[in-house]
């Protein structure tokens, strides 16, 4: 397979740290795998099989293979499966052999990371399914583990779904309590445009809210936990002239629904907030 990257984030930091927090490094007799060492011969070697027990949407392998490889530079790793497939119970992800103790040592970070992107991946494809066949599509949010926004929103694509801004800095998302302090929406829209922010996103709570955005420069609208209904007759005052979001409460059993109502985006916070970790496992063999 081809060499995985993701702009903006440190592969090697990020296996270094959390290894790190695993061993204990810096901690009273820390930085070392106490069980794999007194148990296991240095020099033992062990091949493995990471597998899902689930039917999956995946995301993470390469993240996991960089933890083994880490502790075993010549460890042979086989990807079997790509990043964003789905797969079925029983499927084979991945055929690793090398150093017993490397293995060993490295496995629950490999296994946590993966069990959590691909749950993420998961819960998002299901929602992409649920929206049915509509223009719709799916957001994210900031509502991310602090540390792993990089690689949930990574994951959130593997899934089918697409990012909304990634943070703080690359767009003005304008809510309640920045119109509180602005004193209008108006004012609050212009200020940001004046400013020469290019993306301006404006939360309203009430369809009178709209025009006063619009007019004062907001290219996306976010409808904050209004109904189809309302969606619907959002959708109408805005005319094409900015992006349309529904946001808020938006659950598995009403994604349809709202999708429907003419929306050009609907976001979910527990895509990351709070997808289950997938149930997957790492089988070793000595050799």
């Amino acid at each position: 397979m081809m060499a995985w990257a993701l702009d903006g984030f440190d592969m090697q930091a990020f296996v270094k740290a959390t290894l790190a927090e695993d061993l204990g490094e810096g901690l009273p007799n820390g930085g070392h795998d106490v069980t794999a060492e007194s148990v296991i011969p240095a020099d033992a070697r062990f091949s493995g099989v990471m597998d899902s027990r689930v039917g999956a949407i995946v995301a993470g392998l390469p993240i996991a293979a960089a933890f083994f490889r880490h502790l075993d530079p010549d460890m042979d790793i086989e990807i079997l499966v790509e990043e964003g497939q789905g797969v079925a119970p029983g499927t084979d992800l991945m055929r690793l052999s090398g150093n017993a103790r490397a293995l060993l040592t490295a496995e629950r970070s490999a296994l946590n990371t993966v069990q959590h992107l691909t749950g993420i991946a998961t819960m998002a494809r299901t929602y992409v399914e649920a929206m049915g066949d509509t223009s719709a599509v799916l957001l994210d949010t900031r509502k991310t583990i602090p540390g792993l926004r990089l690689l949930e929103k990574y994951a959130t694509r593997m899934g089918g779904a697409h990012n909304h801004r990634m943070g703080l800095w690359d767009a003005a998302m304008i809510k309640d309590n920045h119109i509180l302090v602005a004193g209008s929406v108006g004012e609050a829209v212009k200020r940001a445009r004046d400013a020469g922010v290019e993306q301006i996103i404006c939360e309203v709570d009430h369809l009178e809210q709209i025009e006063p955005a619009i007019e004062a420069g907001a290219n996306h609208i976010l409808l904050d936990n209004m109904n189809p209904t309302i969606l619907q007759r959002a959708v109408a005052i805005v005319a094409g002239r900015a992006k349309t979001e529904a946001s808020g409460g938006v659950k598995l059993d009403t994604i349809g629904d709202i999708a429907a109502s003419g929306v050009d985006y609907v976001s979910v916070g527990r895509l990351t907030q709070s997808a289950p970790a997938a149930d997957i496992g790492l089988d070793f063999t000595p050799l």
